[in-house]
């Protein structure tokens, strides 16, 4: 889920008896093979395979015309062995693929110049491990979304409505995590790190479909995907862009290069305005011609990377997508949403339409609220979401009804942070790419790397 700069229930079908659990790119995602459901047909086999006869005789007076009797084969019921693979859609939560919590770990890269002593400095492989419970909970939010993201990119297709779409994603990380969110506080344990983004065109970030959006995608449109997965409020924030019109190539490209070298080029003391600078130096390197028009492609730059905390999507540092002269340094144990947006129009988005993204402030203030509504809400907002983002659908989904009137004064109030739709120059296009990097005392970890980007 981008800041802003300073400057449809689906079908489950059964676990196959064999294959891989869809892992990272580096992931330890193979499983044994082994049966995922319980047939439901009578077994007269012992474990050896054998048959199993019980030959008690039932005595017949005058021996001759006596008979013996078999009674009825007992059913030994098979015990139901744990899946193995994915199932399409996805539906077997993440914790019974990979049991004992050994999720895949993301992309580890060691540290390098002054900082190559950390990957086998005892003090800091000390450090590391104390944070077995952070990197579990990190590593199964990072699965799920690896899972959810690449049957998603197989399965978007123009025809589909933007409703269709982020219900799918998201009851898909639902079911990955283990908790649907539909009781109280269940959502505060795992699940949405935030609202899906499905942003079109000249729309960079923050749209999300309210109720009743009839918006259908199209094969000339480009759609930036964002998802956040979080696990104990460790959120996994990554996004990705789609288009069906090879035109669009370079400018899917450029922003995917401005990604991974932000990825490349952050570590621990690295000066947030030359991260900049390194990333904006890569995208510009880059145009494209847009039915016969070329098109420089420039960063967004009021829109930035940023820091990510418990429970809180946005932290107090951000990544900027141009040089700036910002000195503020990436430090051990950060984790860091480095997303980059990329765009043939202006390069600065402004806010405009219907707001669907919502957050309780981590700093909200105590406010006397008077309007009845407004003091529910909040109350259904703090038990369910906490400081977590939400969006109208949410509501909907845990039984909030005209809501508006108090959510309009909640943010009036200060408690609650609206955020609109970042919008670039009507007609132009842009893109995002986005990975959540771990600053781990030994290593970084690309914790949401996979084998699609």
């Amino acid at each position: 889920m981008a800041a802003k700069s300073p400057v449809g229930h689906s079908k489950t079908f059964d676990v196959k008896s064999s294959g891989k659990a869809n892992g990272s790119a580096h992931g330890n995602g193979t499983a044994k093979s082994g049966a995922a459901e319980d047939s439901g047909e009578d077994s007269n086999d012992d474990a050896d395979g054998h048959v199993v006869i019980e030959a008690t005789a039932t005595a017949v007076a005058g021996g001759e015309g006596g008979s013996k009797k078999k009674k009825k084969n007992k059913k030994k019921s098979k015990k139901k062995k744990a899946p193995t693979a994915q199932t399409d859609p996805p539906s077997v939560p993440i914790s019974k693929l990979f049991p004992n919590d050994n999720y895949p770990k993301g992309e580890e890269v060691e540290y390098v110049d002054e900082n190559r002593f950390r990957t086998t400095n005892e003090e800091k492989r000390h450090l590391d491990n104390i944070n077995s419970d952070f990197l579990s909970d990190y590593r199964q939010a990072a699965e799920t979304h690896r899972q959810v993201r690449q049957w998603a990119q197989k399965n978007i297709k123009p025809g589909q409505t933007l409703i269709e779409i982020a219900n799918n994603i998201e009851d898909s990380v639902r079911r990955l995590v283990g908790h649907d969110g539909l009781s109280e506080g269940d959502a505060l344990l795992a699940g949405m790190g935030f609202p899906t983004g499905l942003n079109l065109d000249d729309i960079a970030a923050h749209y999300s479909p309210n109720a009743g959006d009839k918006t259908v995608l199209r094969e000339n449109n480009v759609i930036k995907v964002d998802i956040g997965v979080h696990v104990n409020g460790r959120i996994v924030d990554s996004a990705f862009t789609m288009a069906w019109d090879p035109m669009y190539d370079n400018l899917l490209a450029a922003v995917k290069d401005a990604t991974n070298t932000g990825v490349r080029e952050a570590g621990i003391d690295v000066r947030l305005g030359e991260l900049g600078g390194y990333i904006q130096e890569t995208m510009e390197s880059y145009e494209c011609e847009i039915n016969g028009v070329t098109y420089p492609i420039k960063p967004i730059r009021n829109i930035a990377g940023h820091n990510i905390m418990p429970y809180s999507i946005h932290g107090t540092k951000s990544v900027p997508s141009v040089a700036t002269n910002d000195v503020t340094k990436m430090e051990e144990g950060d984790v860091f949403a480095i997303e980059t947006f990329g765009s043939t129009g202006n390069g600065r988005c402004y806010n405009e339409g219907d707001v669907s993204h919502y957050a309780m402030r981590t700093d909200a203030p105590k406010v006397d609220l008077r309007l009845s509504s407004a003091k529910s809400l909040l109350t259904a907002i703090k038990k369910n979401f906490g400081t977590i983002p939400f969006c109208r659908r949410y509501l909907d989904r845990i039984g909030q009804e005209k809501y508006l009137l108090g959510l309009n004064n909640l943010v009036k109030s200060g408690i609650v942070e609206d955020y609109p739709p970042l919008v670039d120059k009507k007609g132009s296009y842009s893109a995002q790419f986005e990975h959540t990097i771990l600053l781990r005392p030994t290593v970084k970890e690309v914790i949401s790397r996979g084998e699609d980007y």
